[in-house]
């Protein structure tokens, strides 16, 4: 396929456009936590340092989080405007999810984020306390229903295709929000949320203990962020674990790729540790194999076996044969007039291969009416259910290796906060400080490895994402893309400076508001005082 294609074009404006908006959604996840926690202890021990480090790391909070919203809302519009098949096809379902995001999540979060920022001197401690909850509750609750959405994306349950209506509708909205996927990559992401706010503040904490600058401040937010940190390191590397299990039950030629598994091996399969894939070849140069490994990972078996992808692509193309079956019942469907019987024949037929409909659409790609398609065009299509293996393949084991690493990062900075020592050697906070960019590293590998290596659905078997876009032109997509580069990227480097400016300016004195505010009625007085004898 050429790359100046539609398809590719709105492909490439929507992966732009979400990997530049995923740039602040870990951190705002986060952070929201981590002011919570520092809040509380304030409240529960009426410390002015908590106060001034809750004001301090909101300050960064608040200049993420502006940044998110803008760049946030974008991506709600590109589905109307870049996959409006798409908006079509599966609106009834993938919309109600954002629209209880924007109604539950996103407007409870913006309220009290006003809150949390103009509240401090109207509101008593702890109705400040709970609009700071607000605003974490909000932003996680928010992360959850889009990420039911996506979900669904990844494994969509709960709904079916109505052929009077040629649209997926909804079956058990219970089943949509109770997706094992959707719940698994919820808490998996959100603790790599977690785990981006805790190394950004143990990097830029680390960084005054080596300047000697704000050192009580350093040291208090560092033992609250390993703390945090090591918890959701662990949370990330068990979640991903389960992740993994769960793809190779409904994403096989997903988890096929990721390993780099072209033949099906005996039970229990082995896990490549390193290698180089080679798509033409079919096999992997220089592999270097850990036994049983990937047999445990991916069924939690040694029995079972894990699909390689040649049989993957032989089975794929066995379902585009008996999705053409379906694809000429439902011309059936749709040349029957209104109110009128559809051939029983028909309604027979679709019903037995309806659920492979989705793979005669893959042929789309090729021919305007898949039943015309010659046997080499539905052999292509079935290697189009294939993602890039390298760019899988490598993704996922770099992310991996990061969050082994900051596991280990999290678990050093916390036996040395218990032993009072964290600024007893300048080397781990120089690695804490050039750490600092990893976790955002990994973040984006991870959503290169869940939807690049969703491809080529758009819903996974359900609908091919060459039948998703809309009648765009070329030059139409070309300019957005060069539009959303140009403003995304003047956007990153705004927040970059002011987060810069906000850290080398540093927390700045917060007396308690009870002395500032003390009416003078009953303020010290320095003139002469009675005596209880006088």
């Amino acid at each position: 396929m050429e790359f100046l294609d539609i398809v590719t074009l709105s492909r490439l404006q929507f992966a732009l456009t979400a990997l530049y908006h995923f740039l602040f959604v870990p951190l705002t996840l986060g952070l929201s936590i981590l002011l919570a926690v520092m809040e509380t202890v304030y409240v529960m021990t009426g410390r002015a340092i908590w106060r001034q480090m809750v004001k301090f790391w909101g300050t960064l909070f608040g200049i993420n989080f502006v940044l998110g919203v803008a760049t946030g809302i974008v991506m709600e519009f590109q589905f109307g405007m870049n996959w409006s098949y798409y908006s079509h096809y599966v609106g009834d379902i993938f919309g109600a999810p954002l629209a209880i995001e924007g109604l539950m999540a996103f407007f409870l979060e913006a309220t009290f984020v006003g809150l949390f920022f103009f509240g401090w001197d109207k509101l008593s401690k702890v109705g400040h306390l709970m609009a700071t909850y607000a605003v974490a509750i909000g932003s996680n609750f928010s992360a959850l229903w889009i990420l039911i959405a996506n979900g669904w994306m990844q494994h969509p349950v709960g709904a079916h295709f109505n052929p009077d209506t040629m649209r997926m509708e909804v079956t058990d909205f219970y089943a949509v929000l109770f997706n094992p996927v959707a719940q698994t990559r919820f808490v998996h992401t959100v603790s790599a949320g977690y785990l981006t706010a805790a190394v950004f503040v143990l990097g830029i904490s680390a960084w005054y203990l080596l300047k000697g600058r704000h050192i009580d401040l350093a040291k208090r937010s560092m033992t609250v962020a390993a703390s945090f940190g090591l918890l959701a390191s662990v949370s990330v590397v068990v979640l991903g674990d389960e992740g993994g299990f769960l793809v190779s039950e409904n994403q096989q030629m997903k988890m096929a790729a990721i390993e780099g598994m072209w033949h099906t091996e005996p039970a229990p399969a082995s896990f490549t540790l390193i290698g180089i894939p080679d798509m033409e070849a079919q096999t992997n140069h220089y592999a270097i194999h850990i036994p049983w490994v990937m047999g445990l990972i991916g069924t939690r078996s040694l029995t079972e076996q894990i699909p390689g992808i040649l049989d993957l692509v032989d089975h794929a193309e066995e379902r585009i044969r008996n999705g053409l079956i379906a694809y000429d019942a439902l011309q059936t469907y749709r040349a029957t007039p209104q109110g009128g019987q559809v051939p029983a024949e028909a309604a027979a037929a679709f019903a037995e291969h309806g659920d492979d409909l989705g793979y005669a659409l893959l042929l789309t790609g090729y021919v305007e009416d898949p039943r015309t398609a010659t046997e080499e065009q539905i052999a292509a299509a079935a290697w189009d259910t294939v993602p890039h293996v390298p760019t899988l393949f490598w993704s996922f084991r770099i992310m991996v290796a990061i969050g082994f690493f900051n596991v280990a990062l999290m678990a050093w900075f916390v036996v040395q906060s218990a032993r009072r020592k964290l600024d007893h050697r300048t080397w781990p906070l120089k690695v804490a400080v050039a750490a600092l960019a990893l976790p955002w590293i990994a973040a984006e590998l991870g959503w290169i490895t869940a939807e690049f290596g969703r491809q080529p659905w758009a819903i996974e078997g359900v609908l091919p994402t060459v039948a998703a876009v809309s009648h765009l032109t070329v030059p139409t997509l070309l300019l957005t893309i060069a539009g959303f580069t140009l403003i995304y990227s003047v956007l990153i480097v705004i927040e970059v400076r002011l987060m810069l400016a906000a850290i080398r300016k540093g927390p700045q004195p917060d007396p308690e508001p009870e002395a500032r505010l003390m009416p003078a009625a009953i303020a010290p007085s320095t003139g002469p005082r009675l005596t209880p004898a006088e």
